[in-house]
């Protein structure tokens, strides 16, 4: 039995807006042209909102739809495995956000996306707090990439070597396939 549909758009989705965000996130802090610089800042900024309220609503639906659970030949350990590393996956993606709006908007920078929308900062302008934020922000990712690489992994491993059915759980969504 697979996820619904709606936590399977959710998966995928996310994992398109963090194949954006990572990538564009360790490209924009390098030596290029300032007007690519620019964008790829924008695009990051822009995206992170997006990306909390994904999460948010993922873990709403997450409640409303509780997962499936994991096929019975799946070892204990390997359960409470799983259940780390998506909870650490929620909070690192979450805490990612929240640090990323923190250190623009106290380091008094705009979000362009929200501007656009009227929405004003929530915080005001904070060196100290900027600062924090952007060793946060750069702690967690690290950290974050490590656990996304241990979920494909694990994906992988399941998808691949086991062929138990855990992969396919998670199917994409628009696949023809039911998870």
């Amino acid at each position: 039995m697979g996820y619904d549909r709606i936590a399977r758009t959710f998966h995928w989705g996310t994992l398109v807006l963090v194949l954006i965000m990572i990538p564009v996130g360790l490209i924009m802090t390098q030596d290029m042209p300032r007007s690519l610089q620019d964008r790829l800042f924008i695009l990051h900024k822009g995206l992170g909102p997006v990306v909390f309220i994904v999460v948010v609503l993922r873990l709403i639906w997450r409640q409303v739809s509780p997962p499936p659970p994991l096929p019975a030949s799946v070892p204990p350990l390997q359960r409470r495995m799983a259940g780390v590393v998506h909870a650490l996956l929620y909070v690192f993606l979450l805490v990612m956000a929240v640090s990323g709006y923190v250190r623009v908007t106290a380091g008094g920078f705009p979000i362009e996306a929200l501007d656009a929308l009227g929405i004003p900062p929530l915080i005001g302008r904070s060196e100290g707090l900027a600062d924090a934020a952007k060793a946060v922000h750069a702690t967690v990712k690290t950290g974050l990439i490590l656990l996304i690489l241990g979920h494909v992994g694990a994906a992988a491993y399941h998808g691949i070597v086991r062929r138990d059915g855990v992969f396919s759980r998670m199917w994409p969504p628009f696949s023809g396939r039911n998870g």
